[in-house]
């Protein structure tokens, strides 16, 4: 279980973020997706700017309603 946490490639833990955004994680792959952010600074930076998108998006449509 443990490589399989270890060894998510980079369009796992883009996608596993973008899902994050419509539903809750399991516990597993938020970890999957920790340990994989502290080894790629890539996919670290696109968690960040996923979530920065995503409270603008919401903020947008709080001001536009």
């Amino acid at each position: 279980a443990m490589t399989f946490l270890l060894n998510r490639s980079c369009r796992e833990v883009v996608a596993l973020v973008l899902q994050g955004h419509d539903r809750r994680l399991a516990w597993h792959e938020r970890l999957a997706m920790r340990l994989h952010g502290s080894i790629c600074t890539g996919c670290r930076r696109f968690n960040e700017q996923a979530a920065l998108m995503h409270e603008a998006m919401g903020r947008w449509r709080r001001y536009r309603d």
